[in-house]
């Protein structure tokens, strides 16, 4: 018996050993971070001026998926906006210098950019853009630099902005010639997304939504960009028409200020900003401010970031970052918790997805519906793209603000399926299913559905469209009759939208803050603070929760991005980071469920 007893102490003292023990590394991280964050201060010298690099030659998203331990350089569209306006607030930041020019930039991304900059310039700073060449034959990259103050070009480079363009492969040809068969409900005749597997060319409604989208992207880009430069619209357009032109012939025709190499603009920048300025990268700089937002004292205005596809269920936690979706569950809880906290004043949903699943979408827009309820003011702020799910979620907001080249709309559904059975045998696979029930093997991969169960899938797509519209009507306060005609899963841009009532504003995230400022009775001229949804999940969202939103825990927050910015820690954690983005990349293959 004495031994027994004695046994089990010695494992309750090794338990409680081990808890302690932790208990005490948990105390002493966090005193060393706050010791580092201490010493560094936050990361920037506090006497010199400062010009900020920003390269905007890569494509960019409008949320990145960052984590405590996110060690990448990448910034997103939503860092530019956030970053550069703490930047306006700055005094050691005279300027900024941009590298442009093969980012491949989309019109609206380009517009919210060029929103920010403009922003940056009016508060008393300059931008200085310099191009190694603009060589995508779209718009974006130029549309950009456009809202700099002076724009520079490299010797012996080309530009050749051209116009805005796309394409899409089809695959029903392919499908033919391997006896596959896809069978694809759509709702209604401008909901193009399955025409890739149905068709072999663009049918006459897609042709003319996606020509429409094109042009309304390519006019309102010429026309800023005859503004910027004091140009005649119809000078510029024959100039670009002729493209691609060499850098002598740009300068000559006042696109662009100056020709020089990327160290002789930046030395540039320097000098305008004088005395011993310095450069600091964008980045760095914006993820300090980054982790300094939470104290910013004002009133506060929930930030409900919503980009990627809208999916069911929970997204994974991961310190390191996980992938960008719109996990119904997470958001729902998001806007329940904004909307039970008594010091959130209004909700600003950023959208920036092209939609997803129809059930997800609703519970989405249920949850911000019994926000507007419970007395919280919504203003959507709308990225590149919130169509179908994306467009559905923005249905409870008292304002609706797009760029001009947003793509929005796409009020509709479809689903479908590629059965791939009479594929097999040609490979002389034999697949064979059993199914208890008529319809069990509705799901099937393998079997067409015959003309019972399409006729089915009909209804269910029937009535998910019949709901979209109704809520649209309902939302925007439009008759039913005039949805049905904006409808029938035809995309529009910002400016076509708010033609049609679809939107209230065109401009940018600010845009929409001053609208939400507006709505909860603030001051135009105080700043909010935001509080940022979804939060951050896991033990690293509790271990600092727990010390609350101090400046003690945003010292240590620094302290831990100095200790994973070491060379060592950054290989390491990089290494792993790509094993989990390739597994990420698996996870993501496979057909969309019923969708909007």
């Amino acid at each position: 018996m004495f031994a027994v007893l004695n046994w089990f102490w010695m494992i309750l003292k090794g338990t409680l050993n081990g808890i302690a023990k932790f208990a005490m590394f948990v105390v002493l991280l966090f005193a060393a971070l706050f010791v580092i964050g201490l010493l560094q201060g936050d990361g920037l010298d506090k006497n010199k001026k400062m010009v900020l690099e920003l390269d905007l030659r890569q494509p960019m998203a409008d949320k990145v998926a960052t984590g405590p331990f996110d060690v990448s350089d990448r910034v997103s569209i939503m860092d530019v906006v956030m970053g550069l306006e703490a930047a306006e607030r700055d005094s050691r930041v005279a300027g900024a210098f941009i590298r442009v020019g093969s980012g491949d930039l989309s019109i609206p991304q380009a517009e919210e950019l060029r929103d920010v900059l403009k922003r940056f310039r009016a508060a008393g700073k300059f931008v200085i853009a310099h191009s190694q060449g603009f060589y995508s034959g779209g718009l974006g990259d130029y549309l950009v630099a456009g809202a700099a103050d002076e724009i520079w070009m490299q010797p012996a480079s080309s530009f050749f902005p051209a116009g805005t363009a796309t394409g899409t492969v089809f695959l029903k040809g392919m499908f033919d010639k391997i006896n596959a068969v896809p069978q694809f409900v759509q709702r209604y005749e401008y909901k193009n997304a399955a025409n890739i597997f149905t068709e072999k060319d663009y049918t006459a409604a897609h042709r003319e939504a996606t020509t429409r989208l094109l042009q309304s992207w390519y006019d309102s880009a010429t026309s800023e960009m005859a503004a910027d430069h004091k140009m005649d619209r119809n000078a510029l357009t024959a100039f670009l028409d002729n493209s691609p032109a060499v850098v002598n012939e740009v300068k000559a025709k006042g696109l662009i200020t100056s020709i020089g190499y990327d160290d002789d603009a930046r030395e540039h920048a320097l000098d305008r900003a004088g005395g011993d300025a310095k450069v600091i990268q964008f980045p760095k700089f914006a993820r300090v401010k980054r982790q300094l937002a939470a104290v910013v004292p004002g009133p506060k205005v929930a930030l409900i970031h919503a980009a990627g596809d809208i999916v069911e269920g929970k997204a994974e936690a991961s310190p390191f970052g996980a992938e960008v979706l719109i996990a119904s569950d997470d958001f729902a809880k998001s806007i329940r918790e904004a909307t039970k906290d008594g010091s959130v004043k209004a909700i600003v949903l950023r959208v920036d997805s092209p939609g997803g699943s129809a059930v997800a979408s609703d519970q989405i827009l249920d949850a911000l519906k019994k926000a507007h309820a419970g007395g919280k003011p919504i203003v959507v702020s709308m990225g590149s793209v919130a169509a179908s799910g994306g467009y559905y979620i923005s249905l409870a907001a008292d304002r609706i603000v797009a760029e001009p080249g947003t793509i929005t709309g796409s009020i509709g559904a479809f689903s479908g399926k590629i059965a791939i059975g009479k594929s097999l045998e040609l490979l002389g696979i034999e697949a064979k299913e059993i199914g208890v029930g008529k319809n069990a093997l509705f799901e099937s991969g393998i079997e067409p559905w015959n003309e019972g169960q399409l006729a089915k899938m009909g209804e269910q797509i029937d009535m998910i469209y019949n709901d979209f519209t109704k809520k649209v009507a309902d939302g925007r306060r439009m008759p039913l009759p005039k949805v049905q005609e904006v409808a029938r899963g035809r995309v529009w841009t910002g400016a076509d939208a708010k033609e049609r009532g679809l939107v209230d504003e065109l401009g940018g995230f600010w845009t929409a803050v001053n609208a939400a400022k507006k709505l909860a009775n603030i001051p135009a001229d105080t700043r909010v603070s935001f509080v940022i949804y979804p939060k951050m999940k896991g033990w690293f969202a509790r271990f600092f929760q727990a010390f609350g939103e101090t400046s003690a825990s945003i010292k240590a927050m620094q302290g831990l991005y100095a200790l994973v910015q070491a060379s060592p820690i950054r290989a390491l954690i990089g290494a792993w980071q790509e094993t989990q983005d390739g597994r990420a990349q698996f996870r993501a293959m496979g057909l969309p469920k019923q969708g909007r």
